[in-house]
């Protein structure tokens, strides 16, 4: 099994996936996420735990998509549970995370809506 680096602060979950998603390395984006995750995606689904998070990134990165940095927002901080969020470059919806940090002071995502995208009102 290899060994990653961990997200030591909760900002880094998003730096640390855009270097395993761009490596097509869908395990290391997996071991980024708690054991029972939730992830809101595909549009309108939601994939759960940390296995089925692995298996819907395997076939994403099977097309090679390339991911760029993007600028995190403040993170809000609550004891051990953090909110972070990033506003996509191409300004459309907004990507947020609940995360925990876990015994050894790491960080894992618990919740992860990788898209809002405004519905038509």
């Amino acid at each position: 099994m290899a060994v990653y680096e961990k997200a030591m602060r909760p900002e880094d979950l998003t730096r640390l996936f855009v270097e395993r998603a761009n490596a097509g390395d869908a395990a290391g984006i997996a071991a980024l996420y708690e054991e029972d995750a939730v992830m809101a995606y595909p549009p309108g689904a939601q994939t759960v735990g940390r296995q089925a998070i692995r298996e819907l990134w395997e076939k994403v990165l099977a097309a090679r998509p390339r991911f760029e940095p993007e600028p995190p927002l403040p993170t809000l901080i609550s004891g051990d549970i953090a909110l972070t969020s990033t506003p996509p470059k191409d300004g459309a919806g907004a990507r947020a995370q609940v995360v925990r940090r876990q015994p050894d002071g790491s960080w894992l995502r618990l919740l992860d809506q990788p898209e809002f995208v405004p519905t038509a009102g």
